[in-house]
């Protein structure tokens, strides 16, 4: 078979429905398969038009429509589209444009038949995909997939691995041999037992690191170095893996964190594969992770503020999806850390290399994964010790000051109470900010923790991981030790409370605005955030979203049965209340905001808002009996 051939047959024989047809049938397909290229926005098919081939995504991507105009999909590399319309009348019922500039194979519509005749997985796929894709269940169902399923289901073979004694032009050799994208990097045993396994020989490695085809073209080739340099001089010190029996979610999150498209996939310390960004985006097309590529692709702040448009669109798609309110929370969380750290790039870009080790830092519903569309921004910096103001503020003040105008361009307002790292009080080394801590901890007051329970929300968005985590541990462990800081939080958590009323009846806003309203986030989501973040400090979990964190809750029995149950479903439907409302403000051409009119809302979705701010009243006035100011402190405070 020509080399061209081989490399379609190759191709399509990695994605379904291809991957499970026989070698002939592979064969005839490359044989008949006609290329055409289609520039980015162009139309590929219009609707009505006559059609009588199944085209086959080879790269790029695709837009499908419905006959209103409405988006109906995105596809990717290894997709198909054209199958529905093959099916029934040969007209195209979803029109379909190029969204990048994009390869195609179009076969032919005899040898269409033919599959779906001669392969029964074939004829399943084209013939059951289409309720599949056209109904909201199934849509939600795959959103949600990506929070359940294990990364392993993603990957398709084994790494390549090298000792770190081997030169870079032999890993270069394998790379190309075994048509691979990165290679892992072994040594000898060392002081990381989470990565060190045996092989089929009982032979102990560790897996030292990482190298990818972009670390051999910037770190060898650009860096000039001779091709007998051994790869374990060439090797960052720093891995960055996830187990097997993980989320794909949690994979796409330690990719976007850590600004890292290959990540190694464990099984009991034991390297099983890798897998790629790519892998990810073709298993959920789908979603935000679109976007999220084009954040990274965009080459100024400028560009990354014409997309806001496109967040808000996501977020509608995700509502109308039957997302839930992790997944969309979530969502919006990864796609405002993916501003972040493109804005922090652009710094770096302009600002050249930073003097010290820094950790931008997200704080909270950034740092929770629980965003919705209508957030402000919330972010400190965490610099290393050897930071010296005279010498290093001007650059992360700087630094800061891009970042925080970029995200208010891109639609995160700047912070009203100034929690952002343009302050100086929250561009400060490590050693600072652990006795910030320390003081909120060891000394706390209502009054004096009012403003600063936000950063018991934190979580890394860039930077030296490692900074942010010594402050996460600090937290975990101190924390439950404070009976008084337990009991200043608590109290500082029942300033906000749910409006009802005698009888449970609703209790209107007073501030002269929206008299005839409720604010959802005020009255309810943010108290429930404000008691679940209570309860998990004092069980000392590390978690940061308000599900995790009941989570961790449950495992130590700090809750009667059942309540913790109930505070995950007053959070999730007070969550999508609020969620919907935004949605419908987008869709009027309002702004949005967390405010509903009970008067609105139908009766059986009133009846359950009450159901849910009474959960919530009665979790506060255990909150109050759980967590009481000691004897000694409350007799102090009186005089």
């Amino acid at each position: 078979m020509e080399v061209e051939l081989l490399e379609i047959r190759q191709h399509m024989g990695r994605f379904p429905p291809f991957d499970a047809l026989s070698n002939e049938l592979l064969d005839e397909i490359a044989g008949q398969v006609e290329v055409a290229y289609y520039r980015a926005g162009s139309d590929i098919w219009t609707l009505d038009q006559e059609i009588h081939e199944l085209a086959y995504i080879r790269s790029g991507a695709v837009e499908v429509h419905r006959r209103s105009g409405e988006l109906y999909n995105r596809l990717g590399e290894g997709d198909i589209f054209g199958h529905f319309s093959l099916l029934r009348n040969h007209r195209v019922r979803f029109p379909a444009r190029a969204l990048e500039d994009t390869l195609l194979y179009f076969i032919p519509q005899a040898l269409f038949q033919r599959l779906c005749e001669e392969d029964e997985h074939f004829a399943d796929f084209v013939e059951l995909e289409r309720p599949r894709l056209e109904s909201a269940v199934a849509h939600q169902k795959k959103q949600n997939d990506m929070m359940i399923t294990r990364v392993r289901k993603l990957v398709t073979r084994y790494p390549v691995m090298v000792e770190a004694g081997t030169t870079v032009q032999e890993a270069a050799r394998q790379i190309g041999d075994f048509q691979a994208s990165a290679v892992l990097v072994l040594d000898a045993p060392g002081d990381n037992p989470r990565y060190t396994f045996r092989d089929s020989e009982e032979r102990a490695w560790q897996v030292r690191g990482i190298l990818t085809d972009s670390d051999f073209r910037n770190r060898v080739v650009a860096a000039g170095l001779p091709p007998d340099t051994p790869v374990g001089e060439v090797v960052g010190n720093r891995l960055i893996a996830i187990q097997s029996d993980e989320s794909v979610h949690e994979a796409m999150l330690a990719m976007l964190r850590n600004n890292i498209h290959h990540l190694p996939v464990m099984h009991r310390r034991h390297p099983v594969g890798i897998v790629h960004l790519s892998d990810i985006i073709r298993y959920e097309t789908h979603s935000s992770l679109y976007l999220v590529s084009n954040i990274f692709n965009q080459p100024s702040a400028e560009g990354l503020a014409k997309l806001a448009p496109e967040v808000r669109a996501a977020f509608v798609r995700m509502v109308e999806d039957d997302a839930d309110s992790r997944m969309i929370g979530s969502a919006l969380s990864t796609i405002g850390r993916s501003f972040t750290r493109r804005l922090l790039e652009l710094a770096e870009e302009t600002l050249g290399p930073p003097p010290v080790p820094y950790c931008f830092m997200a704080l909270g519903s950034m740092a929770r994964n629980e965003q919705s569309i209508v957030t402000d921004q919330d972010n400190a910096l965490v610099l290393d010790d050897a930071f010296d103001p005279a010498a290093h503020d001007a650059y992360f003040l700087a630094m800061a000051k891009i970042v925080s105008d970029g995200l208010h361009a891109c639609g995160y307002t700047y912070c009203t109470g100034d929690i952002m790292a343009t302050n100086p009080r929250w561009r400060q080394p490590l050693a600072v900010w652990k006795g910030y801590f320390q003081d909120w901890i060891q000394d706390p007051t209502p009054e004096r923790l009012l403003h600063s329970s936000i950063f018991f929300d934190l979580d890394t968005v860039y930077g030296e991981n490692v900074l942010v985590e010594q402050l996460q541990d600090l937290v975990a462990k101190q924390a439950p030790q404070s009976r008084l800081f337990l009991a200043a939080m608590a109290r500082n958590a029942l300033n906000r409370t749910p409006p009802l009323g005698f009888f449970r009846t609703f209790v209107m806003e007073k501030d002269g605005k929206q008299n005839n309203s409720i604010n959802l986030k005020r009255r309810g989501t943010a108290p429930l955030t404000d008691l679940i973040r209570v309860h998990a400090l004092a069980c000392g979990s590390r978690a940061q979203n308000s599900f995790a964190r009941l989570d961790d809750i449950d495992r130590t029995q700090l809750l009667a049965p059942g309540v913790s149950n109930k505070l995950r479903y007053a959070l999730e439907f007070l969550s999508m209340a609020r969620i919907r409302h935004q949605v419908i403000d987008l869709q009027h051409e309002r702004t949005p905001d967390n405010n509903i009119e009970p008067e609105n809302v139908s009766d059986s979705e009133r009846h359950t808002l009450k159901d849910a701010f009474q959960v919530l009243s009665n979790a506060q006035k255990f909150l109050k009996f759980r967590y009481p100011l000691p004897t000694g402190a409350a007799r102090s405070r009186r005089r």
